[in-house]
This record gives structure tokens, C-alpha cells and sequence, in this order.
């Protein structure tokens, strides 16, 4: 089983690696040290955490109704108006996320550079590679 550093949780994590190594002074997943004295935390506790953390939810939000599930909640980094379509940008901890959609929703919404926002993916065919 592959065995992750704290930067790499983080990454994956999308957070800094100040808050992994909070995390795993609170306890809230297990690490070990390397001969080098590195922390690292294996790869089957850190998907267990990453699912448990995904699962704690946003606090007193209210989730949408919705069968995508597939939520990336981020910052408007981008927004460019077409005559009818638009694309708006979305960077999400590591991911950048593009959608296109008509310009008359982006009004309609208000989006605008700076605002948070989630993007939703539903698909029907998801590719998987292995870094």
C-alpha cells in the first residue's frame, strides 16, 4: 500500500499542510515517521479521511437536492460572455474546473469573478489514471 507525506495529503487533499498535520495531531488519521523522520500517512487511512471529511458536509448549509454528486465548491476565477454562451472557471482546492453554459444563466445567477460558487459533475462515463 502506498504511503503519502503530509505535503502529498495536502495536495490531495486540497488543503495546506498546516492543516494535515493538525488533523493528524488531533488524531483524525493515523501516521507514521520514515527512517528520514518524515511524517506519512498510508494510503487506505488517507481515503477513509478523505470520504469522512467529505461527509462532515459544509455546517449549517443546506445541501441542494440534487443526483449529482459530485460537488466542487471554489472561486470564480473566470468569466467570459459569448452572445449566447459563456464560460465561466472555477478553481477548486487543486482543480481547475471549466463549464459552458448560456450567457443568459451566467446574468441570471450573477456570476462574477471572485464569488464562490460549486460546480456539479454528473457524467455518465468517468476516466480514471493512474499517477
Amino acid at each position: 500500500m502506498r504511503s503519502y507525506t503530509i505535503g502529498q495529503a495536502a495536495r490531495l487533499l486540497g488543503v495546506s499542510p498546516d492543516t494535515v498535520r493538525r488533523w493528524a495531531d488531533a488524531e483524525r488519521f493515523a501516521t507514521r515517521r520514515d527512517g528520514a523522520g518524515k511524517r506519512l500517512v498510508e494510503g487506505a487511512d488517507l481515503a477513509a479521511f478523505a470520504v469522512a471529511l467529505a461527509a462532515e458536509g459544509h455546517g449549517e448549509e443546506e445541501e441542494p437536492h440534487t443526483s449529482a454528486r459530485n460537488a466542487f465548491p471554489g472561486i470564480i476565477t473566470a468569466v467570459k460572455l459569448g452572445d449566447v454562451a459563456a464560460q465561466v472557471e472555477i478553481q477548486a482546492g487543486p482543480h481547475r474546473l471549466v463549464s459552458l453554459l448560456t450567457r443568459e444563466a451566467v446574468e441570471e445567477l450573477g456570476l462574477a469573478v471572485g464569488m464562490e460558487a460549486v460546480a456539479r459533475v454528473k457524467s455518465t462515463n468517468v476516466h480514471i489514471d493512474r499517477a
